[in-house]
């Protein structure tokens, strides 16, 4: 049994088609790429998977169940962890409250296992040093990193990144990859959103290109990055350079 299985998920929004029969599944550990252009439905897809919104047909299926009749609060107590492109945190909380909050309800966990949670998750992340600051007073980096901490202190057994190493900088995006391969060491599996080509590819085993929905490649990422399907769908069939960003 697959830790998460979609089977031709698709969604449109009146004429507008995010997803067109979408299926992949991921086992424990994996960690899949997902590249497209903008407005191919890589964060609908997230969405769909998260319970923010419902797709039209098709299955989600995490751990044998059918996530149809669960909402996102529910999928995330259940081992689905999520980040957002652009960061969402409790801004008049601190920094270890936000992790905090991931911690008791997404892990569930109560008292010092939810303070411990909460810590190792804004350390594996650089933001202890910070976890007594607002964090409505943090930089788009740091929330970028604070972003990534709670979603890890919700103990996700999938966990999906939505573009957080845009704006890195090379030492930060190595960091970042060294991080996300921690995570996918004790078993967690990983999708994530990227347009920083570089840590994909350095990170992941499997890339899919997205486009109006649709998967057009899916396979090893240097063999899909190099692919016609792919070269077609990024500026007129324009060559796509792997060591730098979509």
């Amino acid at each position: 049994m697959s830790l998460l299985q979609l089977e031709d998920v698709s969604k449109k929004f009146g004429q507008v088609v995010v997803g067109k029969e979408i299926s992949f599944q991921l086992e424990q550990g994996d960690a899949v790429g997902i590249v497209g252009p903008n407005g191919a439905g890589k964060t609908s897809l997230f969405a769909m998977i998260s319970g923010d919104i419902a797709p039209d047909s098709g299955k989600i299926i995490f751990e044998g169940q059918n996530l149809a009749h669960l909402s996102a609060a529910k999928r995330a107590r259940a081992g689905i962890g999520r980040t957002y492109q652009v960061p969402r945190p409790f801004e008049n909380m601190t920094v270890f409250e936000n992790a905090l909050v991931g911690a008791q309800q997404g892990a569930k966990a109560r008292g010092e296992k939810s303070y411990a949670l909460a810590y190792e998750a804004l350390e594996r992340s650089g933001l202890i040093d910070m976890a007594n600051r607002p964090a409505g007073s943090l930089g788009l980096l740091h929330r970028k990193r604070l972003e990534l901490a709670r979603a890890i202190a919700t103990s996700p057994r999938v966990l999906l990144l939505d573009e957080i190493a845009g704006g890195l900088t090379d030492l930060e995006v190595n960091e970042l990859t060294d991080i996300i391969r921690g995570l996918r060491s004790e078993g967690i599996a990983v999708v994530w959103i990227e347009h920083v080509v570089r840590a994909l590819v350095n990170t992941v085993d499997r890339l899919l290109c997205l486009a109006s929905g649709e998967v057009v490649a899916d396979g090893e990422p240097r063999v899909v990055l190099a692919s016609e399907a792919v070269r077609a769908v990024y500026l007129g069939g324009r060559a796509v350079g792997i060591a730098g960003t979509l």
